[in-house]
């Protein structure tokens, strides 16, 4: 079978090189009875993988069984995976077969491999070594044959490290380690596998699928896609049924994405370039892996465009609203942020007797204070506020003058629709 024909019949869609480097160590090592470890982030395709290893092996007329190590809870694990006999413990009215015994000739897929307690650990390792293993509440011993794959989104050698994994567990499972890579590392496999999703759901809901503009498209590349492949499904599924007939354009697919972009997001992150050559995984454990310093990187930058964007809504809106005097009166904490920032343009400085799009004008001269004086005295009443509070009452301010309509108030914030809405939606603004 080659390799198109192996990913077209199991579902393991994407033809990036990534991809095929995955797919050609799969079908090397599902024919053999080889213990294989899948490595990746929630949503890669890890049962889609064990189900494709265990259908291509030589036990694929016996069971796939697939355990979930996370989701039981740690008092009955061991019962569930090695059994137990009846009287063994509260409940246990009759002998039960453990998962082991039901995948006998087979194959058991152990999901969240890294969830699995420590006491437990102990007893995997000899199940996996000789096949051995005693059901709760027995000293006889029972053997199987099962071919493990199993699975994790944790770094197991770190937990080996940390002491919440056993070493020798650790090596025994690690024979083979297929690493899937997440969705945001082959993006020319997006478009295609998003499109086949697009089509099969286009079919089971009898809808039509009208496509996407440019903008879509390179919002859908762009995307970090924190869900990986059930992400991406599930964007399709809903641009299908909710948007049904409609002609998607780079707002109404942002309304389907939750996280952050990787590369020109709605807040024009930047992408963190990657710098595969010249890292060495051996150096200091004190030190931040490539990964964990690219998060924190992110993490800052965001942090700086958010604090620009509340800096300038500062800025417009206060100069849209109050005179010089008034600004004055405001505390120096408040004037500092805004003093110099530019809004629409042009460079405006707290020290100059001038307003937005007013003459220049004497201290002394009578003005006229403003109907709404909300947001001077909340600025009062927190000499700094956080950049969360500070955003949202201007939005919420800015909507009330304006009656709701979002064009003027993301034109008097100085920020874009597209970022007002995004706004609206993380605030739970109507």
């Amino acid at each position: 079978m080659d390799r198109e024909v192996f990913q077209e019949q199991f579902g393991l869609l994407g033809t990036s090189e990534a991809m095929r480097q995955v797919i050609d160590k799969i079908m090397q090592v599902a024919k053999t009875d080889i213990t294989v470890t899948l490595q990746g982030e929630s949503g890669v395709g890890k049962d889609v993988t064990a189900r494709a290893i265990h259908a291509m092996s030589e036990r694929s007329n016996n069971n796939l069984v697939i355990v979930n190590c996370g989701a039981i809870p740690e008092g009955i694990i061991e019962s569930e995976l090695f059994g137990h006999e009846k009287g063994a413990f509260t409940g246990a009215e009759t002998s039960r077969e453990g998962y082991f015994e039901k995948a006998n000739g087979g194959t058991i897929f152990l999901d969240e491999i890294g969830d699995t307690p420590k006491n437990v650990q102990v007893k995997l390792l000899r199940v996996l070594e000789n096949g051995e293993f005693f059901r709760v509440g027995s000293s006889k011993v029972q053997t199987t044959d099962v071919r493990v794959v199993a699975a994790t989104n944790q770094d197991l050698w770190k937990m080996v490290k940390e002491g919440a994994f056993r070493e020798d567990l650790y090596y025994r499972l690690d024979t083979v380690q297929i690493k899937l890579p997440p969705l945001r590392d082959r993006s020319e496999d997006i478009i295609p596998i998003f499109r086949k999703f697009v089509e099969e759901y286009s079919a089971r809901y009898d809808s039509v699928f009208k496509g996407f503009s440019d903008e879509a498209r390179e919002l859908l590349i762009s995307y970090r896609w924190p869900g990986n492949i059930r992400e991406l499904r599930n964007v399709a599924e809903q641009l299908v049924v909710l948007e049904k007939s409609q002609f998607i354009d780079k707002e109404k697919l942002q309304k389907y994405l939750k996280g952050r972009q990787h590369e020109g997001s709605a807040d024009n992150l930047p992408m963190v370039a990657s710098k595969k050559q010249g890292y060495n995984s051996s150096d200091s454990d004190d030190e931040f892996d490539r990964k964990d310093r690219e998060l924190v990187y992110r993490a800052l930058v965001e942090l700086r465009n958010d604090i620009a964007d509340v800096k300038k809504m500062f800025a417009n809106f206060l100069y849209s609203s109050f005179t010089t005097k008034n600004l004055k009166a405001l505390p120096a904490s408040v004037r500092d942020e805004v003093d110099k920032t530019e809004v629409s343009g042009v460079n405006v400085n707290l020290g100059d007797h001038a307003t937005l799009g007013m003459q220049s004008m004497p201290d002394d001269t009578d003005i006229e204070e403003p109907e709404d004086t909300e947001l001077s005295d909340f600025l009062k009443d927190n000499e700094i506020p956080s950049i969360e509070e500070a955003e949202k009452f201007l939005i919420q301010q800015a909507l009330k003058r304006f009656d709701g309509n979002r064009r003027k108030a993301s034109e008097t914030l100085g920020v874009s629709e597209r970022t007002l809405y995004r706004k609206l939606d993380q605030y739970g603004l109507d």
